[in-house]
């Protein structure tokens, strides 16, 4: 064969691949912009196996699994996005999110619930630190809760994970993430009830610990 001709077909090929990629995630970012994730789902699988360095259609593959509870393969895709855009905090932010559902599921074994919680804080942390709105709460008001939910984890007593410590710090530096928000947002009542949860389970566990003594 000519090698005219086999660079013919190489071009033709890549063309043909180019736009059966294209069409995948066009038809995928329309139904994710629906709703509906299933059928993004579906588009979006079709177009990363088309192109898999492709981190757009990665994050909406992640994005779509996220919010079709399919949370361990939303953790999977924003980790490829990651590794192409180190810099996307968005990424990070969702990953950390599907993290913290996974380390509050009933379902999830306590091993796994202490690397998921506290994946979620390493995620989040890295997103503020890359954000480029120092402004935006969201940040904040998750790591708050998901350093709450990795206090209370700590503070099981009947959990082989128990760590007084830990939990205590981690309750702290919960109450000092959403304090920062409802400084930015005096008007948010939800968090400042979760701050007063937080402050009321740091005295019921010094008071215990006062007991005992």
């Amino acid at each position: 064969m000519k090698l005219s001709v086999i660079v013919s077909f190489l071009i033709i090929s890549s063309l043909e691949s180019a736009v059966a990629q294209s069409a995948y995630v066009k038809m995928g970012q329309q139904a994710l912009m629906d709703g509906d994730f299933r059928s993004a789902i579906s588009h979006l699988e079709k177009a990363c196996i088309t192109d898999s360095t492709n981190a757009n259609a990665l994050w909406m593959l992640g994005y779509s699994y996220y919010h079709s509870d399919n949370y361990k393969k939303s953790i999977a895709a924003y980790t490829r996005v990651i590794a192409i855009k180190p810099a996307d905090a968005s990424a990070y932010y969702y990953r950390a999110r599907a993290k913290s559902f996974l380390g509050k599921d009933n379902q999830t074994s306590p091993a796994d619930k202490e690397l998921y919680l506290l994946g979620a804080i390493v995620d989040l942390t890295k997103a503020i630190s890359i954000n480029s709105d120092p402004n935006d709460s969201k940040f904040y008001q998750n790591r708050g809760l998901a350093y709450r939910d990795y206090g209370l984890f700590k503070l099981q007593n009947s959990s082989h994970f128990y760590d007084r410590a830990r939990g205590i710090n981690s309750l702290k530096a919960c109450i000092t993430d959403l304090e920062k928000v409802l400084n930015d947002n005096p008007g948010r009542t939800d968090i400042a009830n979760l701050i007063d949860q937080s402050k009321d389970k740091l005295s019921q566990v010094n008071s215990a610990t006062v007991a005992r003594h």
